[in-house]
């Protein structure tokens, strides 16, 4: 079984991926903010389990844990950063501390981590990086300018990568999921049509992981929506947002 680096462990898609996993026989590497949220994990599962705890936006701690990784284990099979935020920007106030704070999180630590990931899993058996995208990078929606743009950046940033690792043997797999139950979405004011379950998400992932593709979408009738709907020429993207936008505001 392969070990495996999972940031965002604690909460949503990565606690019931964390769960999956470790129920599989991997070991795993529970990343997160906070140790006493996957307390339960590791006593579940004292042989599995590595507490991989420090702020992915701190390049130091994420240096920290992959030195902690690489003592336990001496290197990494599946790399998988899920970590991620989500706030949105009010309409007429614009908030560029706002923007920092989701780039920040959401991209700039995705970049943290691969820098000490891809080290471990060059030294890995068939190494897979499995990176946590968005389907609103299909479609621009309103109010969803910070985060759209950090995950439209992760997912040119990822294929970018995916080239430049193919000659390695490093394969790489972007999942841009729909919406999906988890304490981000809860806070949401707007409808969030055919969403998930987090536990639904993770064996949807999980189900597909071993195959390594290129990408892992869903719900399927959602997010090819959001491709078709993103592949209309600007002013007809333009009117649908506008509606969207009175939609949410009523």
């Amino acid at each position: 079984m392969s070990r495996c680096w999972l940031t965002g462990a604690s909460s949503g898609i990565g606690a019931a991926l964390a769960q999956s996993l470790l129920e599989s026989g991997h070991q795993v590497a529970l990343g997160s903010r906070r140790a006493d949220r996957l307390t339960a994990l590791v006593e579940q599962f004292p042989e599995q389990a590595l507490l991989a705890i420090g702020d992915l936006d701190r390049p130091e701690q994420v240096t920290d844990i992959a030195r902690r990784i690489e003592q336990a284990w001496g290197a990494l099979d599946l790399v998988i950063l899920n970590a991620g935020t989500c706030e949105y920007l009010e309409p007429g106030h614009f908030d560029p501390a706002l923007v920092e704070r989701v780039i920040r999180t959401n991209f700039l630590a995705v970049s943290h981590c691969l820098g000490v990931a891809l080290p471990l899993l060059r030294a890995g058996h068939a190494p897979h990086l499995v990176v946590i995208g968005s389907s609103v990078t299909w479609l621009a929606l309103p109010r969803a300018g910070a985060y759209g743009a950090s995950k439209a950046a992760v997912r040119y940033l990822v294929e970018s990568l995916r080239i430049d690792l193919a000659h390695e043997g490093i394969d790489v797999t972007l999942i841009s999921p729909g919406f999906v139950d988890t304490p981000l979405t809860r806070r949401n004011d707007f409808p969030m049509p055919q969403i998930w379950s987090a536990q639904r998400a993770a064996q949807h992932i999980a189900r597909r992981l071993p195959r390594r593709p290129l990408e892992i979408n869903f719900p399927g009738a959602f997010t090819l929506l959001l491709r078709l709907l993103g592949a209309l020429p600007p002013r007809l993207r333009l009117a649908l947002g506008k509606r969207l936008a009175r939609a949410e505001q009523e």
